[in-house]
C-alpha cells in the first residue's frame, strides 16, 4: 500500500535574515502591487522548465532509459522462468523428477539482472538528476538576488525558505520517479498484457486493463480530492513557519514588551490550522490507500479465479497458474506504488509551483540591452529634477538637483521623511527616479549596468546588518579575495583593532545572527572597514551615527573622515553636528531642497537648518545638564 504521512511540524529548520526597512521604504512597495509569488503559475511551464537540464546529460539519461528497458525485460521473463520450473518439477507430467537446474541457474541469472540494471539505471541517472536540482536551487538564489528591493520588503523570509526547500525537493522527486518508476511501470503493464493476450484467454487481459483503468481513474480522482488539503496544509506549514522566525528574529522586542505568551498563543493558532488540515489530509491518505487495497484484491482474486477454473479444465498448466500468479504480485506491487508516486508527484508539483513563481517574477529595476559598465574617472555626481514617489497620488521628491564634485563631500539633512535615505536607495538604484536623472561623470544611471554601479560606490548604513559568521568574514565582504593584511589594515583604519586584539578568538570571533553579539559603535566600526577594503571612489554615509552616542559617535566619525578623504562622499545625516566640516549641506523640505550651503552660510540665513541645528544643541545642553545634575554614589558603595 501506498504509505504517507502528514508533514511535520512547521519549526523544523528555518533560515533567513532581518533587514530593517523604514515605513517609507515598505510604502514604496505599494507602488508596485502584487503578492511576492504569483497565486496562480503554469504547471506544465513548471515541468518544461527541467527539460533543459535534462538535455545537460542527455548521453547520461539515454543510457538509464536503456538500462531501465534491460531491467523491465529481465523482470517479466522471471515468471516464465518460474513456470518452466515448476513444469519441470511437477510429477504429473514426468514419471522421473529431474532437477531442472539450468532454469533454476537461469532464474536466479533473471533476478540478479533485473536488479543490476536497475542499480545502474539509478547510479547513471543520479548525476543528472542532481546537477538539475542544484543548477535550479542556483539559478533561483541568484534570481532572488536579482529582484529589486520592492521584493525583499513584500516578502516573508520563513515561508520563501520553506517554498524553495520543498521546490527543490519536489524537483529531485519529479525527475527521479517520472522517468524511472512511471515509465518503467508502463512498459510492464504494456509486456505482461502482450504475454497474456499471446499465450491465454483474452478474459486474463480483459481483468488487468479493467483492474489497471479503475486503480488509475480512482487515484486520480482521489488525489485531485486530497490535494486541496496538501495545498492548503502546506500554506498554513509555510505562514506558520514565517510566524516562529519572524518572532525569533525579533527576539528582543519580544522580550521588552514580554510578550513571550501572545507570541505562543499566536504560533499555537497557526499550528492548531495545521493540524487540522494535517489531519484532513491523512484521512484523506487512509481512503486513498484503503481504495486502491480493494481494487488490487478484487483484481487478483478475479485472475486467481480465472486461472484455477482453466487448470481444472485442463486448459492451463499449475507451472500458468503459478506465472499468473506471480505476474499479478509483480504487477500490482509497481501499480501500487505508481499511486504513491502520482500522489506524491502532484505534491512535487504544487510544491515546484511557487519556487518556479519566482523564476516568473521580474525585476522592476533592471539593466537595459547591452548596457556598458559605469567608468568612473572622477566621480562627480549629479542630481537633475529628480522625482521619485510611492504611487502617482504621492510623490516624495518634487524635482531634486544638486550636485556632489569629484572628491568632495556634500551632506543632505532635513526632517523626518523630508526624502533624504531615498536618494541613497535611487543612487544605488534599488528603484529608478520616475523623472529626472542621476549622472556619475555624465552617465545616466539606467544606462549602465547595476553591477558596475554598485561595484563603485560604498556605503555606511545606518544599521549595519552583520552574517552570522566571524569578524573576519564580516570584514573581508567588502573585497572577498583581499588577502589578510588588507583586512587587518581595514581593521586598524577603522579603528577596530583595538578591540578585536582583546577578543580571545579574535578575528575568528562570531558576532551573532545580524551581529547581535557586537554593540552599535562595533558594528559600525566593521560596516567601515567594509567600505575600506572596498575602496570605492564613491561613499554613502546613510545616517551611519544616528544611533550611537556621543563617545562612540566621535570614534566613528574620525574614522569616516579617514575613510571619505580623496573620496566623493555623500552624507545623510540627522545629527547635524556630524556634517559641520561637509562642503556643502543641501536641507530638504518635503521632497525638494529648501536650502544650501555651508554650514556657516546656512546658519547666516536664518531659515530651516539653523532652526534644526538651535534644536539639537539646545537638546544636546539638556542632555549634559542631566548628567551633571546626577548625584555621585559614595565612595564606600565602589567597595561594595
Amino acid at each position: 500500500m501506498g504509505s504517507g504521512r502528514p508533514a511535520s511540524s512547521p519549526l523544523r529548520r528555518g533560515g533567513g535574515y532581518s533587514c530593517h526597512y523604514s515605513l517609507a521604504d515598505r510604502a514604496i512597495a505599494a507602488k508596485y502591487p502584487g503578492s511576492p509569488v504569483p497565486p496562480a503559475p503554469n504547471r506544465s511551464h513548471s515541468l518544461r522548465s527541467l527539460l533543459p537540464f535534462l538535455w545537460e546529460f542527455r548521453g547520461r539519461t539515454l543510457l538509464a532509459l536503456a538500462f531501465l528497458v534491460i531491467a523491465k525485460l529481465a523482470t517479466v521473463t522471471i515468471p516464465v522462468a518460474l513456470k518452466l520450473i515448476v513444469d519441470r518439477l511437477n510429477p504429473v507430467h514426468h514419471s522421473l523428477l529431474v532437477l531442472p537446474l539450468a532454469l533454476l541457474i537461469g532464474y536466479g541469472l533473471l533476478r540478479f539482472a533485473s536488479i543490476l540494471f536497475g542499480e545502474l539505471r539509478d547510479l547513471v541517472f543520479e548525476r543528472a538528476a542532481l546537477r538539475a536540482v542544484r543548477r535550479i536551487a542556483l539559478r533561483v538564489f541568484r534570481h532572488l538576488h536579482d529582484l529589486d528591493l520592492t521584493f525583499h520588503l513584500e516578502r516573508q523570509t520563513g515561508g520563501l525558505s520553506r517554498d524553495i526547500e520543498r521546490g527543490t525537493r519536489g524537483i529531485s522527486f519529479v525527475l527521479s520517479f517520472m522517468l524511472f518508476n512511471i515509465l518503467p511501470t508502463l512498459l510492464e503493464i504494456a509486456l505482461v498484457l502482450g504475454i497474456f493476450l499471446w499465450n491465454f484467454s483474452a478474459w486474463f487481459a480483459f481483468i488487468i486493463i479493467v483492474s489497471v483503468i479503475v486503480y488509475i481513474a480512482f487515484s486520480i480522482l482521489v488525489t485531485e480530492w486530497r490535494m486541496h488539503h496538501v495545498r492548503r496544509m502546506n500554506e498554513l506549514d509555510s505562514k506558520a513557519n514565517t510566524r516562529a522566525i519572524d518572532s525569533l528574529l525579533n527576539y528582543e522586542t519580544v522580550k521588552y514588551f514580554t510578550n513571550e505568551d501572545f507570541e505562543a498563543q499566536r504560533y499555537d493558532n497557526e499550528m492548531a490550522a495545521w493540524e487540522k488540515e494535517a489531519l484532513k489530509t491523512q484521512y484523506s491518505l487512509s481512503t486513498l490507500n484503503s481504495g486502491q487495497g480493494l481494487i488490487i484484491a478484487v483484481g487478483v482474486t478475479a485472475m486467481m479465479l480465472l486461472a484455477g477454473y482453466e487448470v481444472v479444465h485442463g486448459r492451463m498448466t499449475l507451472g500458468d497458474f503459478v506465472m499468473v500468479n506471480a505476474y499479478m504480485v509483480q504487477l500490482f506491487m509497481p501499480l501500487n506504488f505508481l499511486g504513491f508516486v502520482y500522489r506524491e508527484m502532484k505534491r512535487s508539483i504544487v510544491d515546484m509551483e511557487r519556487m518556479f513563481a519566482l523564476l516568473d517574477r521580474n525585476t522592476q529595476v533592471a539593466d537595459k540591452a547591452g548596457a556598458p559598465a559605469l567608468k568612473v574617472s572622477h566621480g562627480d555626481i549629479r542630481f537633475e529634477n529628480v522625482r521619485f514617489g510611492y504611487g502617482k497620488d504621492r510623490e516624495i521628491l518634487h524635482g531634486v538637483s544638486f550636485a556632489i564634485p569629484a572628491g568632495a563631500k556634500v551632506a543632505v539633512v532635513g526632517p523626518s521623511g523630508a526624502g533624504k535615505s531615498t536618494l541613497a536607495r535611487l543612487l544605488f538604484r534599488f528603484y529608478d527616479a520616475d523623472d529626472g536623472r542621476i549622472l556619475i561623470d555624465g552617465q545616466d544611471i539606467r544606462d549602465v549596468t547595476r553591477d558596475s554601479l554598485r561595484r563603485n560606490i560604498g556605503i555606511v548604513p545606518q544599521d549595519t546588518v552583520l552574517f552570522n559568521d566571524t569578524i573576519y568574514y564580516n570584514i573581508a565582504y567588502g573585497r572577498p579575495d583581499a588577502n589578510r593584511s588588507d583586512i587587518e589594515q581595514a581593521a586598524a583604519m577603522a579603528n577596530l583593532k583595538q578591540f578585536i586584539d582583546v577578543l580571545p578568538q579574535g578575528y575568528e570571533t562570531l558576532v551573532g545572527e545580524r551581529g547581535l553579539k557586537l554593540s552599535g559603535g562595533e558594528k559600525q566600526r566593521v560596516a567601515i572597514a567594509r567600505a575600506i577594503l572596498k575602496n570605492p571612489p564613491i561613499l554613502v554615509f546613510d545616517e551611519a551615527t544616528s544611533s550611537l552616542d556621543s563617545n562612540a559617535e566621535q570614534a566613528i566619525l574620525v574614522a569616516m573622515r579617514e575613510l571619505a578623504e580623496h573620496r566623493t562622499s555623500l552624507v545623510i545625516a540627522h545629527r547635524l553636528s556630524t556634517i559641520v566640516d561637509a562642503d556643502e549641506i543641501v536641507v530638504l523640505d518635503q521632497g525638494a531642497v529648501a536650502e544650501r550651503g555651508t554650514h556657516r552660510e546656512l546658519l547666516r540665513i536664518g531659515g530651516l537648518y539653523a532652526q534644526l541645528w538651535t534644536l539639537q544643541q539646545r537638546e544636546a545642553e539638556e542632555k549634559q545638564k542631566k548628567a551633571a545634575e546626577q548625584p555621585v554614589p559614595p565612595a564606600f558603595a565602589l567597595n561594595g
